[in-house]
C-alpha cells in the first residue's frame, strides 16, 4: 500500500484570503495556516483597499481580516465584502480587542471575532466553525462587550470625529464632510459630551479606546 503524501490535501479545502498590514506576521500566519491539510490560503493582502478585488479574484471561503490596515479598515473591508462577497465569512483577527470593535465587527457582517496571540490550531479551527455557519467570539471580548454597552456616538459624531485628526480645523472638517462649521461644532461638543473629555483630541482617543472609531 503506498503511503499518502505528506502535503496532501481534501479535495475541498478551505480557501482563506488573510489580509494583514505587518509583512512578517502575514506570512508566518499565511504558512502555519497552510500546514493545516484541509484550509488553502489563497491570497494575502497588505491594504484594506485591497481586499474586495482579492477576494473576487480568489473567491475565498473566510476571509481573516486585521482592523487597522491601510487605505481601508477591516470593518469597512468585512461591509464591502458583504455586499461584493456574500458567500465569503469574515473573521476578524486583531491585536486590539476593544468591545466597541467587536460590536462594530457584529454590525459589519463578521462571522468571528478573534485576537491574535492565541494558538494557531484555535485559529484554524475558527475558520472551519466560520464555514459551518458557526459565530465564533473570543469569550473574553464577549464579556467585555456585553458590560461596556453600544457607543453612544451617532454616526455623524464618530464621522466628525474621524476626521478631527491631524489637526484638522473645523473648516477642514466641514469641507470633508459637506457639513456647515456651526453643524460641525455642534457634533464635536455632543461628541466630547459622551466621551466624558474636556476636548476633540481627549474625546479622539477615548473614542478610539473604546473601539468607537
Amino acid at each position: 500500500m503506498n503511503e499518502m503524501p505528506r502535503d496532501h490535501r481534501p479535495a475541498k479545502s478551505v480557501r482563506v484570503l488573510l489580509a494583514e498590514d505587518q509583512g512578517m506576521m502575514r506570512g508566518a500566519l499565511a504558512l502555519l495556516l497552510g500546514l493545516e491539510e484541509d484550509i488553502e490560503v489563497v491570497a494575502q493582502v497588505g491594504r484594506g483597499d485591497e481586499i474586495v478585488d482579492a477576494a473576487l479574484n480568489a473567491r475565498p471561503d473566510v476571509a481573516l481580516l486585521d482592523i487597522e490596515l491601510p487605505g481601508r479598515s477591516g470593518l469597512d473591508a468585512a461591509a464591502d465584502l458583504r455586499e461584493e462577497c456574500p458567500d465569503c465569512r469574515v473573521l476578524i483577527l486583531t491585536t486590539s480587542g476593544r468591545p466597541g470593535y467587536l460590536r462594530r465587527a457584529m454590525e459589519a457582517g463578521a462571522v468571528g471575532f478573534l485576537v491574535k496571540d492565541g494558538p494557531v490550531e484555535e485559529l484554524a479551527e475558527a475558520v472551519r466553525r466560520a464555514l459551518r455557519g458557526e459565530t465564533v467570539i473570543d469569550p473574553a471580548l464577549a464579556a467585555a462587550a456585553l458590560s461596556a454597552g453600544p457607543s453612544p456616538l451617532t454616526g455623524r459624531e464618530a464621522d466628525v470625529l474621524k476626521a478631527s485628526v491631524d489637526g484638522a480645523t473645523v473648516a477642514d472638517i466641514a469641507g470633508t464632510l459637506h457639513l456647515s462649521e456651526s453643524t460641525v461644532r455642534n457634533y464635536l461638543s455632543a461628541a466630547i459630551g459622551k466621551t466624558g473629555t474636556r476636548n476633540r483630541m481627549e474625546a479622539v482617543r477615548e473614542a478610539r479606546q473604546q473601539g468607537w472609531l
